[in-house]
């Protein structure tokens, strides 16, 4: 690790943030521990910091008044569970936060999140194997059948301990490196995009050409998609990039979705559409596109594409603000989205940082948002 920090010291920076970062719990609505890091890390690059009342953390690089003003921004948040019922037996029942998968819950290790230092690691119960009969085998138990045993033995206990009906509750945070320059564990999503925005703020403060550029770790992402939507009602911002996962499509059972390699660099999402209730989505301003495509080949970036159903980000909600803002989702190839172990690879973080500096660096007052002047 010596020699790739020396080597490589954005890759060294990214893989400790990102991992710190990925440690920390923050449930949608609970995500006052990361917010408290990131505004630290923010003030040892100088840069002040504020919070709305929703709890999104907000920092401001002024720049080229004549520019568009940009909003970038990626979730704090993750998704889990929140404490419904407590069993006279102690046992814990659940209600899901976010689109946690009901098939990858059985077994897992959880964390109550009480207070720093005091939260309480649970299991979700998982039926004994001598005791499942055939049937049993091939069903996925929806959530409300699952319960959490923390080896506390009885509601007075569980109360005792600080666990009350409200509770949040994630999947235990870890962090696992694989081979190569690959991160596995909680939380990939979104918070190796939280350390690369934290690595743009780096590189853009100092920059002698710029666009004012805000900053927003938004919170409440997992939970509705709106959390941005306060932060951009204020800063009214022509001009929003979302900074996401991008699904990776390069393992067997994700071949058919598209051509998104981890380790293959940045994405940029083309098509985005959530039809099971939300009925939203985002079809990026060709202007944004071009800005990235451009910056990707006079840098030497490889810049993927993908086009897809079934994930959406706040985007979808900012760029109807106001008068309407240019908005594009740019992001990170991941695997395993939503479950308890994401996969990310640094070489596409590090790629992700450069992209960002150089897409925003080029924005200028002659960047032309009014879109007849991108004929299809």
């Amino acid at each position: 690790m010596a020699k790739a920090a020396k080597k490589n010291p954005l890759k060294a920076r990214l893989r400790a943030l990102t991992a710190e970062l990925m440690l920390i719990p923050g449930l949608s609505g609970y995500e006052g521990r990361v917010r408290r890091r990131i505004a630290a890390e923010l003030k040892t690059l100088g840069l002040a910091s504020h919070s709305d009342r929703l709890g999104n953390l907000i920092a401001t690089l002024p720049g080229a008044k004549d520019a568009p003003s940009v909003m970038l921004f990626a979730h704090m948040d993750q998704l889990g569970l929140i404490a419904r019922k407590i069993e006279a037996n102690g046992l814990v029942r659940v209600e899901r936060l976010g689109g946690v998968p009901e098939k990858a819950l059985p077994s897992q290790s959880v964390l109550f999140c009480i207070g720093e230092g005091r939260d309480v690691p649970g299991i979700i119960a998982n039926k004994s194997h001598h005791a499942t009969t055939p049937e049993e085998k091939y069903r996925v138990l929806p959530y409300p059948e699952l319960y959490v045993d923390t080896g506390l033995g009885s509601a007075a206990e569980v109360l005792a301990a600080g666990i009350d009906v409200g509770t949040p509750i994630v999947y235990a945070p870890k962090v696992v490196e694989l081979a190569g320059d690959r991160l596995a564990g909680t939380s990939v999503d979104d918070r190796a995009a939280c350390a690369v925005m934290i690595e743009v703020a780096r590189a853009l403060k100092d920059a002698k050409k710029r666009p004012t550029v805000h900053l927003v770790f938004s919170v409440l992402e997992e939970f509705n998609l709106r959390g941005a939507l306060t932060a951009a009602n204020v800063l009214a911002p022509d001009i929003a990039i979302q900074l996401d996962l991008i699904l990776a499509t390069d393992t067997p059972d994700m071949t058919a979705r598209g051509d998104v390699r981890l380790g293959g660099g940045p994405a940029m999402s083309l098509y985005s559409f959530h039809g099971r209730g939300t009925l939203n989505g985002t079809i990026p301003h060709p202007a944004l596109v071009r800005l990235f495509e451009q910056a990707a080949a006079k840098e030497r970036i490889p810049l993927q594409r993908s086009a897809h159903i079934g994930a959406l980000t706040d985007s979808s909600y900012v760029q109807l603000i106001n008068g309407g803002v240019a908005c594009i989702d740019i992001g990170f190839p991941a695997r395993y989205t939503h479950s308890s172990l994401e996969v990310c690879d640094l070489s596409d973080l590090a790629g992700l940082t450069h992209l960002l500096v150089a897409g925003l660096t080029g924005i200028d007052g002659g960047l032309s948002l009014d879109r007849d002047d991108y004929p299809e």
